[in-house]
């Protein structure tokens, strides 16, 4: 038994007479050539109001008018969507990608390419936000010379406004040379997790007077190098909060209070778009629960996949009756 597949002339001649044969292309309006028909479509959409570009004029008029500058972290075209959509002053490509994105154990894994790639990703979403990238670990330690060469890559191919690297005293020259180059640099000291092994793990910094004097030495050294912010990470309140006073520069603070000039957090973090039972860092306020709807949703999905009550019928296309009809018979089964 087998299907006989009629000709394109034999459909045509069981076309209703007077009508156009069926292989015949009718006259459509634009707008439905326009229509799509595909859940593969573009995802971006600009905001209801659209904002001006955040420029680093932006960010120094934040800062001098001590109002909070705000910054989360996005790994792709959706997360950096719904950050610019949501007015973050800055974005942050950061390389807790690695592990949110990539499914790595730590920082240290990712590569610049991959970074670059993410980078690319997400400036295409954010058309208002700042957008910074994150140094990976082993592009800028080096040299200067490689620093600079690592921070026009990802300016260039990444398509962002600025780059951020770790380190204090010992990075200063890196960011000099990248400054100097005209590519805004964000500095970040306390707890640099590219560096935990040397850290003893993931330890707050400056809990001693020593510690405490060393990542103000750290903040200053990457203020007189060019930077135009600093990230204090996992530092006392009170500590952010004087080394803060003692900058001329905004402070971005995670894990260090309420006296930062602002505050970043991982956007995977803070909305909950995560398996229970995984580990939260103390200073992580959960605002939403991504996992927990979108679980929800593709349990919904499933059950009503298997029980065939979906999709319904006003998710499915129409045939014309004559259409069907002519297909109906053109599929006749016959014997072979």
């Amino acid at each position: 038994m087998a299907y006989r597949i009629p000709s394109r002339v034999a459909l045509s001649r069981m076309s209703t007479p007077g009508k156009v044969p069926i292989v015949a292309c009718h006259p459509v309006a634009i707008s439905q050539i326009q229509q799509r028909h595909s859940s593969h479509s573009p995802l971006g959409s600009p905001p209801t109001i659209q904002r001006k570009k955040i420029t680093l004029e932006s960010l120094r008029s934040l800062y001098k008018k001590n109002e909070p500058i705000t910054m989360i972290t996005a790994h792709d075209f959706p997360s950096g969507h719904v950050a610019d959509h949501a007015g973050m002053d800055m974005v942050l490509v950061g390389d807790s990608l690695a592990m949110v994105a990539l499914g790595m154990e730590d920082t240290s894994e990712v590569l610049l390419d991959e970074m670059i790639l993410h980078c690319r990703s997400v400036s295409r979403a954010t058309k208002s936000a700042f957008t910074i990238g994150d140094l990976p670990m082993g592009s800028y330690e080096v040299s200067p010379s490689q620093a600079l060469e690592s921070a026009i890559r990802v300016i260039k191919e990444g398509r962002v406004q600025g780059v951020k690297l770790e380190g204090g005293t010992e990075m200063a020259a890196a960011i000099q040379r990248i400054a100097s180059a005209g590519i805004p640099v964000l500095g970040h000291v306390g707890l640099t997790p590219q560096r935990q092994n040397s850290l003893g793990g993931f330890r707050v910094q400056g809990k001693t007077t020593l510690g405490a004097l060393k990542v103000l030495e750290d903040a200053i050294a990457v203020q007189e190098a060019g930077a135009f912010a600093v990230v204090l990470e996992a530092v006392p309140a009170e500590v952010a909060s004087l080394v803060t006073k003692k900058l001329q520069i905004p402070t971005i603070g995670i894990g260090a209070g309420n006296g930062c000039s602002g505050q970043v957090l991982v956007q995977v973090d803070m909305s909950g778009n995560f398996p229970p039972g995984r580990f939260l860092p103390k200073f992580v306020k959960k605002y939403g629960d991504v996992w927990g709807e979108s679980m929800k949703a593709m349990q919904a999905y499933k059950e009503e996949v298997k029980n065939r009550s979906y999709p319904e019928p006003q998710h499915t296309y129409p045939m014309p009756a004559d259409e069907l009809s002519q297909f109906q018979q053109a599929i006749q089964i016959e014997s072979v």
